[in-house]
């Protein structure tokens, strides 16, 4: 299986780029922000991006979407940009494909 650009297997499991949109009506992924090697999967946050609200946010929807702990999950770049790279530890890239893209509703 070809994993989509915004996924990347790592040592220590399975990078994924995100671009945030905080602020929204709900928390949930509405797509992929670019192609190839520079997409990013869109995430609409429900929290603000004030004192790190939404990155909080972005963590435990990552770490329940992908089905392991919000210790599991952390962030590797971009913390105060909407363009942000979390590692998801002990994760296998096959695992983290299909549970991602199962997930994704177009905005």
């Amino acid at each position: 299986m070809n994993a989509p650009g915004y996924l990347r297997e790592s040592a220590e499991g399975v990078t994924v780029a995100v671009r945030a949109q905080p602020g929204a009506r709900k928390t949930a992924v509405t797509g992929v922000y670019g192609e190839g090697a520079a997409a990013q999967l869109k995430i609409a946050v429900q929290a603000p991006p004030v004192e790190g609200k939404a990155n909080s946010a972005l963590v435990a929807f990552l770490a329940e979407l992908c089905g392991v702990s919000k210790s599991r999950v952390e962030i590797v770049s971009g913390e105060l940009s909407r363009s942000k790279v979390f590692l998801l530890r002990e994760v296998s890239l096959p695992n983290a494909g299909s549970k991602i893209s199962a997930s994704i509703r177009p905005s």
